[in-house]
């Protein structure tokens, strides 16, 4: 990518491309947003529920996750009047403004893991090669 290309030329541009780029990461970072918003998309969960879709996270920090995630309108929380009450979770509209942004981090995801994989495969063969001329002396 040519940063130039995309209008970033000024230290004004840049600087705002920077915070643009750090809020965006914020927002969708750590380890439990994105599958939270993944586990969502199948439907509206109580609570429990997602939490045992997502096996090893804690009430503590699902609770604060979704917390944030509600904060930055990518959740709703509706409370329902039973007995006891029923509280469920579920994306919001503006959470569709997502998709396009997670699909090119996934494609580049694996692009950057295959790339991994020959770069590794590439210096093993490498040290392979080396390792003979190494012993010999």
């Amino acid at each position: 990518m040519d940063i130039h290309s995309q209008g970033i030329r000024s230290k004004e541009t840049c600087s705002a491309a920077a915070n643009a780029i750090r809020d965006a990461l914020y927002v969708l970072g750590g380890k439990w947003k994105l599958p939270i918003l993944m586990t969502l998309a199948g439907g509206p969960l109580r609570f429990r529920e997602l939490q045992k879709a997502l096996e090893e996270i804690t009430p503590k920090v699902l609770s604060k996750e979704l917390k944030e995630l509600e904060l930055n309108e990518f959740v709703t929380r509706t409370v329902h009047p039973t007995t006891p009450v029923t509280v469920e979770y579920s994306l919001t509209g503006y959470s569709d403004s997502l998709e396009k942004v997670l699909l090119a981090l996934r494609d580049w995801g694996f692009t950057h893991r295959e790339r991994m994989k020959a770069s590794l495969k590439a210096s093993k063969a490498h040290s392979a090669l080396s390792k003979p001329a190494l012993e010999e002396k």
